[in-house]
């Protein structure tokens, strides 16, 4: 048990004032001569300040995080104050070679008061379709988005989201939704992509009257080579990936008003430039679709493992110099007491 300074002082003038002598004293009251001593000295040097438990010099632990590291967070989190904890755990990682988990990074965000609730909901669509894609450029998802634009009626989006990165491979505002608006952006998408082989991507859709036409089947069979799949009736889960990405852009871009096409073709590729090669996604590894399209996720992946066991590792390097240098001037306070 720990003695506060009181009861040490208390204890040194029992010893001094005993009349059966200090040997005899120390033994009764079980305390060692040389601690006595300390204690003394101590006393006669600083007073009952001198008593004071000595305080620890840092009660920080091996894995604890820098201070600096700590300000980085809040500094990030203030210049993207749109990615959750999540993102900016792995934007850290990937562009200052920082390793802070995504349940740190939400304490320090936590702690400063830097978490709100989100300006926007990300919609999770149901089930997705039922046999998974294993390479891009295996299938792509299509479908059709509309907009209201002020003085000008309502627009249309076609978008092509390939199925295994998510990436969107090519959109256009229509200004309707027929089959010669879905073979323009097949079309476009198919230069975009640089497909010259004579696979071809599937193409997923809904049962919209544009993409079950016969005319459309039977153009991108003959200038394409492309076989469509269609998703169940009243089931948009089978176009998940494509459904979600059209909730969350609109949850983004429905924010302003739009005066003109041009305005709202503006918004929306600044939005899809950030989705595609900004914002990180949970379903890719915490990858940009742009990091999984041009394959280059697998040397992310192991160059964020690689900076992580760096991280852990200086960590231990700066917390074993802190504990010596703190026992360093343990040791000199003690010398100095003798």
């Amino acid at each position: 048990m720990r003695l506060t300074a009181s009861e040490k002082e208390e204890i040194i003038r029992l010893v001094i004032g005993s009349d059966i002598g200090m040997n005899q004293t120390l033994r009764s009251i079980g305390l060692n001569k040389s601690t006595f001593y300390k204690w003394y000295k101590s006393y006669s040097d600083f007073g009952i300040d001198g008593l004071a438990p000595a305080k620890r010099c840092s009660k920080r632990q091996w894995n604890s995080l820098p201070q600096e590291q700590k300000n980085l967070v809040v500094d990030l989190a203030l210049d993207y104050p749109e990615l959750s904890s999540r993102e900016l755990a792995f934007k850290l990682t990937d562009e200052q070679q920082v390793f802070i988990s995504e349940s740190s990074v939400y304490r320090i965000l936590k702690g400063r008061g830097l978490i709100t609730a989100p300006a926007h909901i990300f919609l999770s669509a149901g089930d997705e379709f039922t046999t998974k894609t294993a390479f891009v450029h295996q299938m792509w998802q299509t479908d059709f988005t509309y907009f209201k634009i002020i003085g000008w009626g309502w627009y249309y989006l076609s978008t092509v989201l390939d199925d295994y990165s998510r990436y969107i491979v090519h959109w256009e505002l229509c200004e309707g939704m027929k089959v010669e608006d879905v073979k323009r952006t097949v079309d476009r998408a198919i230069v975009k992509a640089k497909i010259i082989t004579k696979q071809k991507p599937k193409l997923l859709s809904d049962n919209g009257s544009c993409y079950i036409a016969t005319e459309l089947k039977e153009y991108l069979k003959k200038m394409h080579t492309i076989d469509q799949v269609h998703g169940r009736p009243h089931h948009p889960q089978t176009q998940g990936k494509i459904e979600r990405y059209h909730r969350t852009m609109k949850n983004v871009v429905k924010l302003d008003h739009y005066y003109c096409p041009e305005e709202l073709e503006k918004a929306i590729a600044t939005f899809v430039h950030k989705y595609n090669n900004e914002r990180y996604h949970e379903s890719l590894n915490n990858l940009t679709p742009a990091d999984v399209y041009y394959g280059r996720g697998d040397l992310i992946i192991k160059e964020r493992k690689r900076i992580k066991l760096q991280s852990i590792r200086q960590r231990k390097i700066e917390y074993e110099k802190l504990k010596k240098m703190n026992k360093q001037q343990l040791n000199k306070k003690n010398l100095a007491l003798i």
